[in-house]
């Protein structure tokens, strides 16, 4: 059973003029800025409210794979979250510095750019995707 949530042909722009807090919508630009200078890739819609960069194949011991970003985010109502994968299990030292942020398995999760330092965001995105690198080469 692959991922459900698939990379598809979503309008990028138009996906992010429709979040509706203009707070929210501002600093998603900021980090769609930063994660395209980071990964020198295009944006792309993963579902419906993902934005995506890079894409890798995973197959599990189980028998059960798919494609997946390599990086993304979203603007979401409660907080913007920030997708690393393969987890942040050893960006412990990075997450200390970052600032407010709550954590998922491979989840970030802020309330506002505000409450974190982008300089420790771009240094966790970065390590994120040279993991995933090791990991998944391309």
């Amino acid at each position: 059973m692959a991922n459900k949530t698939q990379e598809n042909d979503g309008d990028v722009a138009a996906f992010l003029e429709s979040v509706e807090n203009p707070k929210r919508r501002a600093d998603a630009e900021v980090v769609l800025a930063m994660m395209k200078r980071i990964t020198g890739l295009p944006a792309k819609m993963w579902g419906a409210a993902i934005i995506g960069f890079g894409k890798y194949h995973y197959t599990y011991e189980s028998g059960r794979e798919g494609d997946f970003m390599r990086v993304g985010f979203s603007p979401r109502k409660a907080n913007l979250v920030i997708y690393i994968l393969p987890g942040y299990s050893d960006y412990s030292e990075i997450l200390d510095r970052i600032g407010k942020h709550k954590k998922g398995k491979s989840c970030l999760y802020i309330n506002k750019i505000a409450d974190i330092d982008m300089e420790v965001l771009e240094e966790l995105v970065t390590a994120g995707l040279a993991d995933m690198e090791k990991k998944y080469p391309s």
